[in-house]
Protein backbone atom coordinates (compact mmCIF):
# COMPACT_ATOMS: atom_id res chain seq x y z
CA UNK A 1 0.00 0.00 0.00
CA UNK A 2 1.20 3.37 -0.89
CA UNK A 3 2.09 5.08 2.15
CA UNK A 4 3.32 9.14 2.75
CA UNK A 5 7.04 9.23 3.43
CA UNK A 6 8.60 12.06 5.67
CA UNK A 7 12.08 13.17 4.25
CA UNK A 8 14.61 15.43 6.45
CA UNK A 9 16.66 17.67 5.07
CA UNK A 10 20.74 16.81 5.36
CA UNK A 11 23.24 19.28 6.41
CA UNK A 12 24.89 20.04 3.29
CA UNK A 13 21.46 21.04 1.54
CA UNK A 14 21.24 24.30 3.46
CA UNK A 15 19.58 26.48 0.95
CA UNK A 16 18.88 24.39 -1.81
CA UNK A 17 15.59 25.27 -3.29
CA UNK A 18 12.87 22.50 -3.06
CA UNK A 19 12.46 22.27 -7.11
CA UNK A 20 15.94 21.69 -6.80
CA UNK A 21 15.89 19.16 -4.01
CA UNK A 22 13.03 17.05 -5.69
CA UNK A 23 15.38 16.96 -8.34
CA UNK A 24 18.39 15.41 -6.93
CA UNK A 25 16.23 12.85 -5.13
CA UNK A 26 13.42 12.12 -7.49
CA UNK A 27 14.78 12.66 -10.75
CA UNK A 28 11.79 11.76 -12.96
CA UNK A 29 9.64 13.24 -11.08
CA UNK A 30 8.42 16.07 -13.62
CA UNK A 31 9.11 20.09 -12.83
CA UNK A 32 4.88 20.28 -13.48
CA UNK A 33 3.69 17.28 -11.54
CA UNK A 34 5.98 18.74 -8.69
CA UNK A 35 3.64 22.44 -8.72
CA UNK A 36 0.45 20.39 -8.75
CA UNK A 37 1.33 18.48 -5.49
CA UNK A 38 2.62 21.65 -4.27
CA UNK A 39 -0.25 23.73 -5.09
CA UNK A 40 -2.39 21.00 -3.58
CA UNK A 41 -0.66 20.91 -0.43
CA UNK A 42 0.49 17.27 -1.14
CA UNK A 43 4.14 18.23 -0.68
CA UNK A 44 4.45 20.41 2.72
CA UNK A 45 7.76 21.57 4.38
CA UNK A 46 7.43 21.26 8.12
CA UNK A 47 3.74 20.95 7.83
CA UNK A 48 3.41 24.25 6.09
CA UNK A 49 2.39 24.95 2.12
CA UNK A 50 5.54 26.43 0.13
CA UNK A 51 6.47 27.08 -2.99
CA UNK A 52 9.37 25.57 -5.64
CA UNK A 53 11.34 28.60 -4.85
CA UNK A 54 11.34 27.91 -0.98
CA UNK A 55 14.84 27.57 0.12
CA UNK A 56 15.77 24.38 2.57
CA UNK A 57 17.52 24.30 6.17
CA UNK A 58 19.25 21.33 7.53
CA UNK A 59 16.59 18.58 9.33
CA UNK A 60 13.23 20.45 8.19
CA UNK A 61 11.16 17.99 7.38
CA UNK A 62 9.34 17.31 3.46
CA UNK A 63 6.67 15.79 3.49
CA UNK A 64 6.23 14.06 0.01
CA UNK A 65 3.25 11.89 -1.07
CA UNK A 66 2.71 8.28 -3.04
CA UNK A 67 4.38 9.19 -6.28
CA UNK A 68 4.49 5.70 -7.78
CA UNK A 69 6.91 3.39 -9.24
CA UNK A 70 7.53 5.52 -11.99
CA UNK A 71 9.48 8.06 -9.66
CA UNK A 72 11.55 6.02 -7.73
CA UNK A 73 13.43 8.12 -5.07
CA UNK A 74 17.23 7.83 -6.38
CA UNK A 75 19.56 5.21 -4.93
CA UNK A 76 23.65 4.72 -4.54
CA UNK A 77 26.07 7.93 -4.44
CA UNK A 78 24.97 11.56 -5.20
CA UNK A 79 26.36 13.12 -8.67
CA UNK A 80 29.25 15.28 -9.00
CA UNK A 81 30.49 14.79 -5.57
CA UNK A 82 33.07 17.91 -4.71
CA UNK A 83 36.34 17.35 -6.24
CA UNK A 84 38.76 17.51 -2.79
CA UNK A 85 40.61 21.01 -2.43
CA UNK A 86 44.35 21.05 -4.08
CA UNK A 87 46.84 21.76 -1.28
CA UNK A 88 48.03 24.98 -3.23
CA UNK A 89 44.24 26.10 -3.22
CA UNK A 90 43.48 24.86 0.73
CA UNK A 91 46.84 26.63 1.50
CA UNK A 92 45.93 29.87 -0.13
CA UNK A 93 42.20 30.34 0.77
CA UNK A 94 43.75 29.87 4.68
CA UNK A 95 46.24 32.97 3.66
CA UNK A 96 43.32 34.93 3.11
CA UNK A 97 41.09 34.52 6.08
CA UNK A 98 40.70 38.75 7.57
CA UNK A 99 38.53 37.43 10.36
CA UNK A 100 37.12 34.54 12.12
CA UNK A 101 35.06 33.75 14.92
CA UNK A 102 32.31 30.79 15.92
CA UNK A 103 29.83 32.17 13.34
CA UNK A 104 31.65 34.15 10.71
CA UNK A 105 34.65 33.74 8.82
CA UNK A 106 35.96 37.46 6.20
CA UNK A 107 38.28 36.45 3.56
CA UNK A 108 39.93 38.48 0.89
CA UNK A 109 38.66 37.44 -2.85
CA UNK A 110 41.37 37.51 -5.20
CA UNK A 111 40.30 39.49 -8.20
CA UNK A 112 39.65 36.63 -10.84
CA UNK A 113 38.74 34.18 -8.58
CA UNK A 114 34.90 33.61 -9.19
CA UNK A 115 32.68 33.11 -6.06
CA UNK A 116 30.50 29.97 -7.37
CA UNK A 117 30.95 27.80 -10.28
CA UNK A 118 29.14 27.53 -13.87
CA UNK A 119 29.29 25.71 -16.93
CA UNK A 120 32.58 26.76 -18.11
CA UNK A 121 33.83 28.09 -14.49
CA UNK A 122 35.76 24.64 -12.37
CA UNK A 123 37.52 26.59 -9.77
CA UNK A 124 36.16 28.64 -7.30
CA UNK A 125 35.40 29.68 -3.73
CA UNK A 126 32.83 27.64 -3.28
CA UNK A 127 34.59 24.32 -4.61
CA UNK A 128 37.22 25.34 -1.73
CA UNK A 129 35.38 25.49 1.44
CA UNK A 130 36.11 22.37 2.34
CA UNK A 131 39.48 23.69 2.94
CA UNK A 132 37.89 26.13 6.09
CA UNK A 133 35.98 23.23 7.53
CA UNK A 134 35.83 23.42 11.34
CA UNK A 135 36.77 20.35 13.48
CA UNK A 136 33.09 18.50 12.87
CA UNK A 137 33.87 18.87 9.21
CA UNK A 138 31.31 21.21 8.18
CA UNK A 139 32.27 23.22 5.94
CA UNK A 140 31.17 27.20 5.80
CA UNK A 141 28.33 28.74 3.71
CA UNK A 142 28.43 31.49 1.23
CA UNK A 143 26.57 34.77 2.70
CA UNK A 144 26.96 36.94 -0.45
CA UNK A 145 28.65 37.31 -3.75
CA UNK A 146 30.99 39.33 -5.43
CA UNK A 147 32.06 39.70 -9.29
CA UNK A 148 34.59 37.35 -10.28
CA UNK A 149 36.84 40.17 -11.09
CA UNK A 150 36.50 42.27 -8.10
CA UNK A 151 38.70 41.78 -4.95
CA UNK A 152 38.11 41.84 -1.39
CA UNK A 153 36.26 41.47 1.67
CA UNK A 154 33.95 38.30 1.23
CA UNK A 155 31.79 36.85 3.87
CA UNK A 156 31.01 33.33 5.04
CA UNK A 157 28.63 31.69 7.89
CA UNK A 158 30.29 28.88 9.77
CA UNK A 159 26.65 27.28 10.73
CA UNK A 160 22.77 27.34 9.36
CA UNK A 161 21.71 29.51 11.90
CA UNK A 162 24.77 32.09 11.17
CA UNK A 163 23.86 31.92 8.10
CA UNK A 164 19.99 32.13 8.22
CA UNK A 165 20.96 35.39 10.70
CA UNK A 166 23.23 37.36 8.18
CA UNK A 167 21.33 36.65 5.55
CA UNK A 168 18.66 38.59 6.42
CA UNK A 169 20.92 41.35 7.32
CA UNK A 170 22.26 41.79 3.86
CA UNK A 171 18.59 41.63 2.91
CA UNK A 172 17.44 44.24 5.89
CA UNK A 173 20.48 46.41 4.52
CA UNK A 174 21.97 46.39 8.16
CA UNK A 175 25.47 45.84 6.75
CA UNK A 176 27.84 48.77 5.42
CA UNK A 177 29.87 48.17 2.45
CA UNK A 178 32.54 50.20 1.38
CA UNK A 179 34.29 49.67 -1.98
CA UNK A 180 37.08 51.45 -3.72
CA UNK A 181 37.65 52.16 -7.66
CA UNK A 182 39.87 54.29 -9.82
CA UNK A 183 37.24 56.03 -12.63
CA UNK A 184 38.27 57.18 -16.30
CA UNK A 185 37.74 60.91 -15.96
CA UNK A 186 35.90 62.41 -12.73
CA UNK A 187 32.36 63.05 -12.12
CA UNK A 188 30.19 66.16 -11.90
CA UNK A 189 30.28 66.33 -8.27
CA UNK A 190 32.97 65.41 -5.40
CA UNK A 191 29.90 63.53 -3.68
CA UNK A 192 26.57 62.64 -4.48
CA UNK A 193 24.22 59.15 -5.22
CA UNK A 194 23.34 57.74 -8.34
CA UNK A 195 19.97 56.08 -8.14
CA UNK A 196 19.40 54.48 -11.62
CA UNK A 197 17.20 51.01 -12.31
CA UNK A 198 18.57 48.08 -13.99
CA UNK A 199 17.83 45.05 -15.75
CA UNK A 200 19.54 41.99 -17.07
CA UNK A 201 19.62 42.36 -21.17
CA UNK A 202 21.82 39.88 -23.77
CA UNK A 203 23.37 42.53 -26.41
CA UNK A 204 26.26 41.95 -28.57
CA UNK A 205 29.14 42.16 -25.57
CA UNK A 206 27.06 39.14 -24.09
CA UNK A 207 24.64 39.26 -20.96
CA UNK A 208 24.89 42.15 -19.01
CA UNK A 209 22.90 44.58 -16.90
CA UNK A 210 21.69 48.08 -18.39
CA UNK A 211 19.72 51.06 -17.51
CA UNK A 212 15.99 50.29 -17.30
CA UNK A 213 13.22 52.48 -16.11
CA UNK A 214 10.92 49.33 -15.78
CA UNK A 215 13.90 47.06 -13.52
CA UNK A 216 14.99 47.05 -10.58
CA UNK A 217 15.90 50.33 -8.47
CA UNK A 218 19.92 50.41 -7.62
CA UNK A 219 21.36 53.30 -5.41
CA UNK A 220 24.92 54.56 -4.96
CA UNK A 221 26.47 56.20 -3.20
CA UNK A 222 30.28 57.93 -4.01
CA UNK A 223 32.39 60.44 -3.09
CA UNK A 224 36.08 61.25 -4.60
CA UNK A 225 39.25 60.71 -2.35
CA UNK A 226 41.48 61.54 -4.50
CA UNK A 227 42.38 62.72 -8.74
CA UNK A 228 44.35 62.66 -10.88
CA UNK A 229 43.35 66.12 -12.85
CA UNK A 230 40.77 65.31 -14.94
CA UNK A 231 42.39 61.63 -16.26
CA UNK A 232 40.75 59.66 -13.00
CA UNK A 233 39.85 59.62 -9.82
CA UNK A 234 40.09 57.47 -6.65
CA UNK A 235 36.44 56.76 -5.83
CA UNK A 236 34.84 54.94 -2.49
CA UNK A 237 31.55 53.94 -2.61
CA UNK A 238 28.78 52.74 -0.96
CA UNK A 239 25.93 50.79 -2.82
CA UNK A 240 22.30 50.89 -0.69
CA UNK A 241 21.08 48.25 -3.11
CA UNK A 242 22.80 45.07 -4.07
CA UNK A 243 21.95 44.46 -7.72
CA UNK A 244 24.42 42.47 -10.22
CA UNK A 245 27.41 45.00 -11.84
CA UNK A 246 25.60 47.35 -9.64
CA UNK A 247 28.83 49.48 -9.15
CA UNK A 248 29.97 48.90 -12.63
CA UNK A 249 26.95 50.06 -14.34
CA UNK A 250 26.63 53.00 -12.02
CA UNK A 251 30.06 54.37 -12.59
CA UNK A 252 29.73 53.80 -16.49
CA UNK A 253 26.48 55.59 -16.36
CA UNK A 254 27.61 58.52 -14.64
CA UNK A 255 30.41 59.33 -17.79
CA UNK A 256 33.35 57.14 -15.06
CA UNK A 257 33.26 53.96 -15.89
CA UNK A 258 35.61 52.49 -13.55
CA UNK A 259 39.64 51.04 -15.23
CA UNK A 260 39.98 48.03 -17.20
CA UNK A 261 36.16 47.28 -17.50
CA UNK A 262 35.80 47.36 -21.04
CA UNK A 263 32.19 45.22 -20.34
CA UNK A 264 30.40 48.18 -19.57
CA UNK A 265 32.85 51.30 -20.41
CA UNK A 266 34.50 50.02 -23.71
CA UNK A 267 37.20 51.42 -24.61
CA UNK A 268 37.25 54.48 -22.74
CA UNK A 269 37.76 52.58 -19.89
CA UNK A 270 41.69 52.47 -20.25
CA UNK A 271 44.11 55.04 -19.97
CA UNK A 272 47.14 55.72 -22.82
CA UNK A 273 50.08 55.16 -21.24
CA UNK A 274 48.77 53.40 -17.78
CA UNK A 275 49.59 49.45 -18.78
CA UNK A 276 45.93 48.49 -16.41
CA UNK A 277 43.82 45.82 -17.84
CA UNK A 278 42.29 44.39 -14.79
CA UNK A 279 39.02 45.75 -13.54
CA UNK A 280 39.94 48.40 -10.58
CA UNK A 281 37.35 47.94 -8.03
CA UNK A 282 37.70 46.57 -4.58
CA UNK A 283 35.44 45.34 -1.98
CA UNK A 284 37.74 47.31 0.84
CA UNK A 285 35.87 47.05 4.26
CA UNK A 286 32.60 45.96 5.67
CA UNK A 287 30.39 45.94 8.76
CA UNK A 288 28.47 43.17 10.13
CA UNK A 289 26.52 43.56 13.17
CA UNK A 290 27.43 41.12 15.91
CA UNK A 291 24.84 38.55 17.42
CA UNK A 292 23.83 40.39 21.10
CA UNK A 293 24.82 43.59 19.59
CA UNK A 294 27.99 45.00 18.56
CA UNK A 295 29.77 45.38 14.54
CA UNK A 296 32.44 43.67 13.20
CA UNK A 297 34.58 45.79 11.34
CA UNK A 298 37.17 44.05 8.55
CA UNK A 299 39.24 46.11 5.71
CA UNK A 300 41.07 44.38 3.17
CA UNK A 301 44.40 45.51 1.82
CA UNK A 302 44.38 46.72 -2.11
CA UNK A 303 45.13 43.79 -4.44
CA UNK A 304 48.62 43.96 -6.02
CA UNK A 305 47.52 45.47 -9.53
CA UNK A 306 45.79 48.22 -7.75
CA UNK A 307 48.49 49.23 -5.70
CA UNK A 308 50.94 49.16 -8.56
CA UNK A 309 48.27 51.69 -10.33
CA UNK A 310 48.15 53.80 -6.69
CA UNK A 311 52.28 53.56 -6.59
CA UNK A 312 52.07 54.96 -9.91
CA UNK A 313 49.46 57.89 -9.64
CA UNK A 314 51.00 58.66 -6.49
CA UNK A 315 48.12 57.73 -4.52
CA UNK A 316 48.12 56.54 -0.52
CA UNK A 317 47.24 53.30 -0.44
CA UNK A 318 46.96 52.79 3.18
CA UNK A 319 44.67 55.94 3.33
CA UNK A 320 41.37 54.61 6.12
CA UNK A 321 39.18 57.37 5.92
CA UNK A 322 35.47 56.46 5.04
CA UNK A 323 33.73 59.86 3.28
CA UNK A 324 30.46 57.85 4.62
CA UNK A 325 30.92 57.50 8.27
CA UNK A 326 29.62 60.28 9.40
CA UNK A 327 26.20 59.29 8.12
CA UNK A 328 25.95 56.09 9.61
CA UNK A 329 26.71 57.47 13.25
Amino acid sequence: MAVVETREVAGDEADIRLDRWFKRHYPTLSHGRLEKLLRTGQVRVDGSRVKAGERLKPEQAIRIPPLGEAVAPRSGPRPKQRPKVSDHDAKELRARVLFEDKEIIVIDKPAGLAVQGGSKTTRHVDGMLDALADKKGERPRLVHRLDKDTAGVLVLARTVSAADRLGKAFRGRQVNKLYWALVVGEPERDQGRINLAMTKKAGARGERMEEDDEGQYAVTDYAVIDRIGRQAAWLALRPLTGRTHQIRVHCAAIGTPILGDGKYGGAVAFLSGVPAKTLHLHARGIEIPKRGGGIISVVAPLPDHMRETWRLFGFNANDTSDPFAEERR
